[in-house]
């Protein structure tokens, strides 16, 4: 792989010419945060319980004394033995910004459907921080569109990403996050939700990689992602055993 070969005058002119696609890519983007921030809301009447380490809390208690909740919906079912090697990656970012996410008022959480201690297992494995709950037996990842049951599964279409979708399509856990606002007399809205590719710009990796030369070097969307505890050297030799 390489790219035409030019003078520095006209490697200058084209870069001028991307600069400009990158402003108004960054004025589009303003623009649609500005409209993010202007959706109605919903308020969430439902009560539901999550199993945290420090024993059963409402959706309330998970604000953790701040007034806004970002939820992460990791996929990890019940009866899986590893996170989603996706939601682990974009995952991997999050600790460094816990301090100045909780200190602009915002709590982070990631929720599972997989038991406790399954996830606890897990979260020790990859030496993560952030907090990370159960909702086992709550209706909360239905509610919210990323988890699917056997019946689900056997209908003609699921809701997803605000999409019916085709069910071969779908899988009993999928990603997705979720954004909710807690006001002074108690009451909680969800003001935002995004799926499939929707937080991807969380994902700090990917955005420095679309910078590098060969950008993401991927054959289908993040398929060159492992577990940061799975990746390997390549080999020095070709060897019988690979």
């Amino acid at each position: 792989m390489q790219n035409e070969v030019v003078s520095r005058e006209e490697w200058l002119e084209a870069r001028r010419a991307l600069l400009a696609k990158e402003k108004e890519a960054t004025r589009l983007r303003d623009s649609v945060n500005a409209a993010r921030l202007a959706l109605p809301w919903v308020r969430v009447d439902k009560d539901y319980v999550f199993e945290t380490p420090e024993g059963r809390k409402s959706l309330a208690d998970l604000f953790d004394g701040r007034s806004q909740l970002l939820i992460y919906h990791f996929m990890l079912g019940p009866d899986w033995d590893a996170g989603c090697t996706g939601c682990s990656f974009l995952s991997d970012h999050v600790d460094g910004a816990l301090p100045h996410l909780n200190h602009h008022d915002v709590t982070w959480v990631a929720v599972s459907r997989a038991p406790l201690d399954k996830i606890a297992a897990y979260k020790q494995r990859m030496g993560w921080q952030f907090p990370w709950v159960s909702s086992f037996g709550s209706d909360f990842n239905f509610d919210y569109h990323v988890s699917f049951s056997p019946e689900d599964l056997a209908k003609d279409k699921v809701f997803y990403n605000f999409t019916p979708m085709q069910p071969a399509d779908a899988n009993d856990e999928l990603p997705g996050l979720s954004a909710f606002y807690r006001n002074d007399k108690g009451e909680i809205f969800h003001t935002y939700s995004s799926y499939a590719r929707g937080p991807e710009e969380l994902i700090g990796t990917l955005m420095i990689l679309d910078r590098a030369p060969k950008g993401r070097n991927e054959d289908g969307t993040m398929n060159f992602v492992r577990r940061h505890d799975e990746y390997q050297e390549a080999p020095n030799a070709p060897s019988c055993c690979h």
